[in-house]
């Protein structure tokens, strides 16, 4: 099996890519990873095919061109169906959500909308910051990326399950508009504002 793996660089995308090596051998992956947000697809990577795209955390929109190319083509999405797209922590933490979770499921031209394979849930701490429920939700999806290629492994078929997006994909501009702050205010808002953007010290929308 070819497969293309697309992610960042960090911990657990590291986990990740090591699993893939591991199990399918290193001649039959391809990864591309960066950290740059919102920067287009690469054109080296708009060349690629095979029987499987993974994306895992990956820093790019995947093109229906390139999805052609590939059998089957599959997303971890760091948040449950409730909190699609763009900073799924943060409108989570603000929306003052009890539950949150992470998902697996097939890539369609929209963005987070695809049919939905698998949705890991945990509990909202009392005191949750926007660190600890990233930390913890990229744990609980290194575990669904396990899973579900434990069952490709297998020989298992991925299939939807009866769960489904509960709205559209939050985009950069929503999420942009989470971050604005302006002195008409209220004290309030602002400071709901401010702790669900802060992470490692300082205001960063994720």
């Amino acid at each position: 099996m070819k497969i293309l793996l697309l992610t960042k660089e960090n911990f657990w995308c590291d986990k990740a890519r090591e699993f893939l090596m591991v199990h399918f051998g290193e001649q039959n992956v391809r990864v591309y990873s960066s950290n740059e947000k919102y920067k287009k697809i690469p054109k080296e990577i708009l060349g690629e095919e095979g029987d499987m795209l993974i994306s895992f955390l990956s820093p790019w929109i995947i093109p229906t061109s390139l999805l052609n190319k590939f059998a089957v083509a599959i997303n971890f999405h760091p948040g449950p169906p409730e909190y699609p797209g763009n900073g799924c922590y943060n409108f989570a933490l603000y929306e003052g959500a009890m539950e949150y979770g992470v998902t697996c499921h097939f890539i369609t031209k929209k963005v987070d909308a695809g049919p939905i394979i698998k949705v890991i849930r945990f509990p909202i701490l009392p005191n949750e910051s926007v660190q600890s429920l990233r930390d913890k939700s990229l744990s609980y999806l290194l575990v669904l990326f396990f899973d579900i290629m434990g069952m490709i492994i297998k020989g298992k078929a991925l299939k939807p399950i009866k769960e489904s997006w509960k709205r559209k994909a939050f985009t950069r501009k929503d999420l942009e508009e989470l971050c604005r702050i302006t002195p008409d205010m209220p004290a309030e808002e602002v400071q709901k504002r401010v702790k669900v953007l802060i992470i490692q010290g300082c205001l960063e929308p994720t």
